[in-house]
């Protein structure tokens, strides 16, 4: 991987971590027009570490709530971040040797741009009936459900995310904000996972300077990106992702079919 390859990825990853497009989805893509084969799983995870920096600052007073009493909040994160856990602990490997290839994204994209149609009619619903409740279990348990399909290369996770918490009756805002916390015990663990491994087998893959400034990279973009996303969703504006992710769809269909 070259210096400026490196750069690239971080700005894919910083800009669409954030947007309900699958991140993980558009390295791979992005890898794969510039040519790069290999085993880039530490390299993406360390992008991931740099975006996750940015929730971090982003929501710097919603983490530090998380460790005041009475906790409700942290219950909840993780409440919901179980069932990610296990998709993640039991069948990552099996999602990556039938899915790693990249050659069903289009179906993934097809299957999140109507997750995000679907979110926008009930994001509205809610809004306009006064639908919405105070976030709570329901909301938490039904977001750690679908946040497992982020397993799934293609499906975004923070758009599962936010789809089951607006269906659950949760505000688009709270919902968002939430979506983005969960993301933080996920990426953590999977570094930290990943980290291990690759001091157990000594091999590094990348060079240390390409992580460092892929990962300073996701980091600036990253933030841009969760700032504007989340004007976005306090609007219950969805719909424009759906559009993206259904032209995204039948493009990849295309390329990997035709």
């Amino acid at each position: 991987m070259q210096f400026w390859q490196a750069v690239i990825l971080g700005i894919v990853q910083g800009l669409t971590e954030f947007i309900p497009v699958s991140s993980s989805a558009h390295l791979l893509m992005v890898r794969r027009l510039m040519g790069l084969e290999g085993d880039y799983l530490l390299f993406d995870i360390m992008l991931h570490v740099g975006t996750l920096g940015a929730v971090i600052t982003y929501f710097f007073k919603e983490v530090i709530a998380l460790f005041k009493p009475p906790f409700k909040r942290m219950g909840l994160l993780a409440l919901a971040t179980v069932p990610a856990a296990l998709a993640g602990l039991i069948l990552n490997d099996v999602f990556e040797e039938v899915f790693g290839s990249g050659k069903y994204l289009c179906f993934f994209f097809l299957f999140t741009a109507v997750l995000m149609f679907l979110t926008e009619f009930f994001a509205k619903r809610n809004r306009e009936k006064a639908l919405t409740e105070p976030f709570g279990i329901k909301q938490a348990a039904t977001m750690g459900l679908m946040q497992a399909l982020g397993v799934l290369p293609g499906v975004s996770r923070s758009g599962s995310t936010i789809f089951g918490g607006v269906v659950a009756r949760g505000e688009s805002g709270e919902v968002a904000t939430f979506s983005f916390l969960m993301s933080i015990p996920i990426v953590l663990g999977s570094a930290a996972v990943e980290t291990y491994k690759v001091i157990r087998d000594g091999s590094y893959g990348v060079d240390v300077w390409c992580v460092i400034v892929g990962i300073a990279t996701s980091f600036i973009f990253g933030y841009v990106a969760v700032t504007l996303v989340m004007k976005l969703i306090r609007k219950a504006n969805f719909k424009w992702f759906g559009v993206y992710l259904t032209a995204l769809s039948i493009a990849t269909f295309f390329w990997l079919f035709l």
